[in-house]
């Protein structure tokens, strides 16, 4: 499934290097391919407040569409 850019998608796994967890929810901006021809993507993150905290890529797999049964919650980035 191609997600469309500029939606809301959730993290499937967790980006260490940026404190990102599984759940989070992000931005995806751009879709690409790497050098080694895997699928992937750039997302933006956003705090609760709408400051861009990070700018990275993930492998197309490591997001998902937003689903109806989901609610948004808040956690710290720094916990």
């Amino acid at each position: 499934m191609t997600l469309e850019l500029y939606t809301d998608t959730v993290l499937k796994c967790d980006v260490p290097e940026h404190r990102l967890k599984r759940g989070d929810i992000v931005k995806l901006v751009d879709h690409h391919v790497a050098p080694e021809g895997a699928e992937g993507c750039t997302i933006e993150v956003f705090n609760a407040v709408g400051d861009t905290i990070a700018v990275t890529a993930v492998p197309s797999t490591a997001l998902e569409p937003l689903r109806e049964d989901e609610i948004f919650c808040a956690r710290s980035i720094n916990g």
